[in-house]
């Protein structure tokens, strides 16, 4: 058993949905599950559209109108029979969206989110379950949503492992002795019956989670990259592929944000033993990464980038040292607010936090914590993350830059800076 993870970019047109039916009948003589991802940047619509409509704003109709177009003008160039079934089960499907969207909004935001954004994923794989069963025979459309089973955060949904894996081994294990079946990442569904997802980017981790249940053989990602980079080709002009990656340094590296691999995906599949490939859909037959047991670290130093970052700094009213109880209470504000810290450092009258910029969530965080702290925060500043670093490597990567923030493990570097002609 093998399954194949294809992110947005490989189904983003019909092209690419052809490409992809090929890569998989190239491997039809295994046992596969494929999981995709929503077209192209369709989830970014899909969430455009999420906000349009819990704002009420004029435009609700006409961002679907356009997504909806974009799927159509999608089939219409890969089933030129337009009495193919795949028409009307498409329109059928977009219908849960224009019945949600015809009434005003009562329901919570996050649940929303989940209700329309889940819809890309149902799409795609209905797509590509079609056209590939035009070319074998063999082909069934899955439901992920019968099989990965979570508990009500919307959003962010926490797996319940132990249901997800006895309805996996009871029901989809059996359909794919004789089958190959396409399912959707990033979504599961609660006890009531209720769509949820398992927050942004997660289709690796769904796949990780199928991988893990069926105790597969292997777990294949296929990208637009060559393989897992040492660093982000639009930040260095000059990149290596890594052919070889323990999962210790893959966790590493997804945690501080390497944009590869979903930082949820490692650990399901590391506890089976099952090896993690990536390759590039561009070149199926070349060599990509290898994530597996190895016991050797990284060869290259490793760079990973996190732009439009805030660092905010958090100091005690009396001037009081910052002790267990303050931390305590500052991470259950974090966490209530739904924010994820990237990097941190404490002094004796300090705590300094750097996170992604999301205004709202600045905005309210900021006003909790002056209940009880003094607050100061920059924006617009830059995160890297160097792991196996040396001096040369910061050298490199601070350039004209002003440092804010520095912090230093044996193996990982991590600098807040900016440019230096924004502080001057």
């Amino acid at each position: 058993m093998k399954i194949y993870k294809f992110g947005g970019a490989s189904v983003k047109d019909a092209e690419g949905i052809k490409n992809v039916s090929s890569i998989i009948q190239n491997h039809k003589g295994n046992q596969l599950l494929i999981v995709v991802s929503a077209m192209g940047k369709i989830t970014n619509k899909l969430e455009e559209l999420t906000t349009a409509y819990l704002n009420g704003q004029d435009d609700v109709h006409q961002i679907f109108d356009e997504i909806k177009l974009y799927h159509f003008n999608i089939l219409n160039q890969l089933f030129p029979d337009h009495n193919h079934p795949i028409f009307n089960d498409v329109a059928n499907t977009f219908v849960e969206i224009d019945w949600l969207i015809e009434e005003e909004p009562e329901d919570a935001p996050d649940y929303i989110y989940d209700q329309i954004v889940s819809i890309g994923e149902i799409i795609s794989t209905k797509i590509l379950a079609a056209y590939l069963g035009t070319l074998q025979n063999n082909v069934k459309w899955v439901d992920a949503r019968n099989f990965v089973h979570t508990d009500n955060t919307y959003r962010e949904g926490l797996v319940n492992w132990e249901k997800t894996e006895a309805e996996i081994q009871e029901n989809l294990a059996p359909l794919l002795k004789d089958n190959i079946a396409v399912t959707q990442g990033f979504i599961g569904n609660t006890s009531e019956n209720f769509t949820t997802t398992l927050g942004r980017e997660g289709s690796d981790y769904s796949a990780a989670i199928f991988s893990a249940c069926l105790n597969a053989e292997s777990m294949t990602i296929w990208k637009d990259v060559p393989g897992v980079l040492n660093a982000d080709p639009k930040w260095f002009d000059e990149t290596e592929r890594i052919p070889q990656l323990s999962y210790h340094d893959a966790i590493e590296l997804a945690y501080y944000g390497a944009t590869v691999i979903h930082p949820k995906t490692i650990k399901p599949i590391q506890n089976k033993n099952i090896p993690l490939y990536v390759r590039s859909f561009l070149h199926p037959d070349a060599e990509g990464t290898d994530i597996t047991d190895l016991k050797n670290h990284l060869p290259v130093p490793s760079f990973i980038f996190k732009v439009n970052q805030v660092l905010l700094s958090i100091f005690p009213k009396d001037f009081s040292f910052i002790i267990e109880e303050n931390l305590s209470h500052i991470f259950s504000l974090f966490h209530n607010h739904r924010v994820k810290i990237n990097t941190m450092l404490n002094s004796a009258i300090s705590f300094s936090i750097s996170f992604d910029y999301d205004a709202k969530k600045l905005e309210s965080l900021i006003a909790d914590l002056s209940k009880d702290y003094k607050v100061k925060y920059n924006t617009d500043v830059e995160l890297v993350t160097i792991r196996y670093y040396n001096q040369e490597t910061i050298d490199r990567v601070t350039v004209n830059k002003n440092i804010l923030l520095e912090v230093k493990s044996r193996n990982t570097c991590q600098i807040v800076m900016r440019d230096k002609k924004e502080t001057e």
